[in-house]
């Protein structure tokens, strides 16, 4: 049996930003500020202990491919995209998304984390600039828990140097929600709600890979918090 074709490296890195400004894009979301008042503001959450301390040397949004290796992560490959938002719906441009998670083997990519061997084809951090539209896009895997954590994934967003807002998203539905200190630190529903996101299957895809969609909504910009 063949081996899957994995697209070249530069081939996504060509296409993704331009394909993530197209994914999932509400017609609601055309007119600034419309619908203001349903937006439920993303709540600011704890960066947590594993940010990485020795940032990889490639730090794009594909976290699937590092660098110009021919083999993937180990994992359920997830596309996520979403928009980055103010509190009135007006998309907030050039600011930089950054994640971070833990490999298919439930290890983040921080040399204190040294419980199990890491997925070195995982990169395990990635960085995104909005689009105009607000439109950020990762192809990375389905989280996994790590002792005393549901599955999450860490975001940070910076706009200039002043600040950072620290939030994270979690799977809907998944068991451990219900026990995880950090998740139900979120105490209103409507805001918990807003981090807890679909990990669907993408109809027709021959890999079997995910699409989730995970919309910020900032009360104000980032540097200004």
């Amino acid at each position: 049996m063949p081996a899957p074709l994995i697209p070249s490296r530069r081939h996504f890195l060509q296409t993704a930003a331009a394909s993530a400004a197209g994914l999932f894009v509400a017609a609601w979301w055309a007119t600034p500020g419309a619908f203001a008042e349903a937006l439920q503001l993303t709540p600011r959450q704890t960066e947590g202990p594993f940010y990485p301390d020795r940032l990889p040397l490639d730090t794009d949004n594909d976290l699937i491919i590092v660098n110009d290796n021919i083999t993937p992560a180990i994992g359920e490959i997830t596309h996520l995209s979403g928009k980055l938002l103010d509190a009135d719906g007006n998309p907030i441009r050039n600011a930089t998304i950054e994640i971070w998670q833990v490999d298919a083997n439930g290890v983040y990519l921080n040399t204190r984390d040294n419980r199990a061997k890491r997925d070195a084809n995982f990169q395990g951090f990635g960085r995104f600039l909005t689009a105009s539209t607000g439109d950020y896009y990762f192809r990375t895997v389905k989280p996994v828990p790590y002792p005393g954590r549901t599955p999450h994934i860490h975001f940070k967003i910076k706009q200039g140097t002043d600040s950072e807002f620290n939030t994270q998203c979690y799977i809907k539905g998944h068991p451990q929600n219900e026990r995880d200190g950090v998740y139900n630190e979120i105490r209103d529903k409507k805001a918990r709600d807003s981090v807890t996101i679909d990990f669907k299957p993408i109809a027709d895809s021959k890999t079997n890979d995910l699409e989730a969609r995970f919309d910020i909504i900032l009360g104000v910009t980032p540097h200004a918090s």
